[in-house]
């Protein structure tokens, strides 16, 4: 008699044991929770008014950073006079860039501070604070007296006004990617990081393009007087514009969704009798660069690598040209600033089609192609750069702008993605002044010592290329992250359509998921064929 039970059958060679069509449907189910498909409520609809405000708020905080640099950068020589020795021109450059490469030394300090600080408290209210210090610093270098009224003592002040400025960048660059990618949809994240960086050259063609006019009207007699000052003191209300924007900033969705789940697990924690609960362990500033340094040290390795290559061709070529132009090659004054600016520009019109691109052919592929033209077209550029006159001169500069603008428009894109939502802010300034600050920075100062020691003009191309295969490394290891969601966070969209489409998709390849492993498990020579046929 019947039991309407199914006798067991053996296990087949090689495969699942057979069982019935109920069974087989469990396992189906099993194998699905495996790899969960989406909710509507894990997919986040960006808050378009925010997004654009989050875009504004952050590129208007590297405008001022970089509005410094470039002030910076074009009255080197002309600070040189001002605050130190009247000894040697070539040794006033270079104490004017140590000093200038002092403020990056103190970067890592800052990012040490404020990026666990920011995975903390929240990235607003990190991103107000720096802001008020980059302005503070800022404007403070246009009301010191010279060396001539003070002595030594108008560099030493010169000097703390950049501690101020490196220490508050520290936490600048990296929480405002951090606070871009977070409120970017993940198809358009390259494009609108790209407008962070193009605040960035923003910020330098406004403070470059304000010392031209400025010595172009009044002479470098004016500038060393008085003139000196005033693109300095722009920066007070600059960092006030800046300041209130980011007053108005929400706290990105990302963030506040690793905080709902952190509180929920403290929660979890206490009610379960624990003392000290083990995320409140890893929520400490302790904890967390703990498990920076140990679990995410090839993310950092990979970032330094990429910012890296960003920073030296950046500083190389904003910070370093004109003082290479004018005081090694001996060119015009006034036609070097052009030229640069000119390049500048050349940046700032490309380098959101190049973000637009980063999302629709990747980033890794645009590093590639950056590093590698970096190698190659290094000393064809500074070769052109130092023929002279004015037309091979625009083609070296526009050359290095051309590779420039590769890293400009998918860093800010790029480097976030690298770490999770908890510890992003943190990791991410971190590495990323480590980087800077043992390379990128020092760039003008290096490149002026070495060209001083051997006298050799080509030295800024080797340094270039230099850049460029480590660069290259770095890119060889990064993995593609166009078009997906951050790490630690689930899909962002634009609409609620995409949100829906995004579920069905989740689902669809959920149960396609399901589908080839019980295949696998059930029938192992029919899986393997069908994998077959997929890869064909």
């Amino acid at each position: 008699m019947s039991t309407g039970r199914i006798p067991p059958r053996g296990p087949r060679r090689g495969g699942w044991p057979h069982g019935s069509a109920r069974t087989d449907q469990l396992i189906r189910t099993l194998l699905r929770r495996r790899k969960e498909s989406l909710a509507i409520e894990d997919v986040t609809v960006v808050d378009r008014p925010g997004m654009r405000r989050a875009v504004a708020a952050t590129a208007i905080g590297n405008t001022m950073e970089w509005f410094d640099f470039g002030v910076y950068a074009y009255v080197a020589v002309t600070l040189g006079r001002v605050f130190f020795p009247a000894d040697d021109p070539a040794t006033q450059v270079v104490s004017t860039f140590a000093t200038f490469a002092v403020a990056f030394l103190v970067r890592p300090l800052g990012g040490l501070v404020f990026g666990p600080l920011g995975d903390r408290i929240g990235r607003r209210r990190v991103l107000s604070t720096t802001m008020i210090m980059m302005a503070a610093g800022t404007f403070g270098v246009g009301l010191l007296p010279g060396y001539s009224e003070i002595g030594f003592a108008a560099p030493l002040l010169l000097l703390a006004c950049r501690v101020v400025q490196g220490f508050s960048t520290g936490g600048e660059y990296a929480g405002a990617t951090t606070y871009i990618a977070e409120f970017a949809p993940d198809q358009r994240r390259g494009f609108l990081g790209s407008w962070l960086d193009f605040g960035t050259f923003i910020g330098y063609s406004l403070g470059s393009g304000l010392v031209t006019v400025l010595t172009a009207a009044i002479g470098e007699t004016g500038m060393v007087e008085w003139g000196w000052r005033v693109p300095f003191l722009v920066a007070g209300p600059l960092g006030l514009i800046g300041l209130y924007m980011r007053l108005r900033l929400e706290e990105t969705p990302a963030f506040q969704q690793e905080a709902e789940r952190a509180a929920e697990a403290a929660k979890a924690a206490e009610a379960h009798g624990d003392t000290v609960p083990i995320e409140e362990a890893r929520q400490s500033g302790q904890g967390r660069l703990k498990e920076i340094f140990t679990r995410h040290w090839e993310a950092m390795l990979i970032c330094m690598g990429l910012v890296l290559l960003y920073n030296v061709t950046n500083y190389m070529v904003t910070s370093y040209l004109p003082t290479y132009m004018t005081s090694t090659l001996g060119q015009d004054a006034t036609t070097a600033q052009v030229l640069v600016l000119g390049t500048m520009l050349f940046v700032v019109l490309a380098i959101t089609v190049v973000g637009r691109g980063s999302d629709r052919w990747g980033r890794r592929p645009l590093f590639l192609f950056g590093s590698l033209g970096l190698v190659a077209l290094a000393i064809p550029a500074v070769l052109l750069i130092r023929a002279g006159g004015v037309l091979m001169p625009a083609i070296g500069c526009l050359l290095l702008g051309a590779m420039l603008v590769t890293f400009a428009g998918t860093s800010a894109a790029t480097l976030p993605a690298l770490f999770p939502t908890r510890l992003r802010y943190g990791a991410l300034s971190i590495s990323y002044n480590l980087s800077v600050s043992l390379f990128g920075g020092t760039t003008p100062l290096l490149a002026s010592w070495l060209v001083a020691t051997t006298h050799n003009t080509l030295v800024p191309a080797f340094y270039l290329m230099a850049a460029g295969v480590i660069g290259l490394i770095a890119t060889l290891f990064l993995h593609e992250t166009a078009g997906k969601p951050l790490r630690g966070s689930g899909p962002m969209v634009e609409t609620e359509e995409e949100a829906r489409t995004t579920v069905a998709e989740s689902r669809t390849e959920a149960g396609r998921h399901a589908r080839d492993v019980w295949i696998r498990l059930r029938h192992p020579w029919a899986g393997a064929g069908h994998r077959k046929e997929d890869e064909e």
